[in-house]
């Protein structure tokens, strides 16, 4: 299911609301990583994040860049994952900014990289520039 939600369907579940647009409503994690964990969420629901129209997406990074500025850490995150064996847990596309204030508090990710020969790298180029 997508679609606009109504601006009272966000006053009807308590948060912590950290600001508003006619578009996203950020608030609070109850569950972060570390002190500030903020969730921002479009106002359109869906899943997934290339469900999403545009126009709700376009503020989002920059939402992300105020909130962090204002959560005072050097370093964080920006997430999002799409799809249960991505990770995501709750089925309303959200981003998620946390603060990563120490090597124990905050984010914690294994990256098991794999480097790619060039000609495996140039061929999936191909297939993804042939998409857009």
């Amino acid at each position: 299911m997508s679609g606009h939600l109504s601006d009272s369907s966000f006053g009807e579940i308590p948060s912590f609301k950290v600001l508003e647009t006619d578009l996203n409503f950020a608030f609070l994690d109850i569950g972060p990583l570390a002190e500030g964990h903020t969730l921002i969420i479009p106002k359109y629901h869906s899943d997934r994040m290339d469900q999403v129209p545009d126009e709700y997406l376009q503020e989002i990074l920059p939402l992300a860049k105020k909130i962090a500025k204002a959560l005072g850490v050097v370093d964080y995150n920006v997430l999002q994952n799409n799809g249960k064996i991505a990770h995501q847990h709750v089925f309303h596309v959200h981003f998620h900014v946390i603060p990563k204030p120490n090597d124990q508090e905050g984010l914690i990710v294994g990256w098991p990289r794999v480097e790619q020969p060039k000609e495996v790298l140039a061929k999936k180029l191909e297939e993804i520039v042939s998409k857009l």
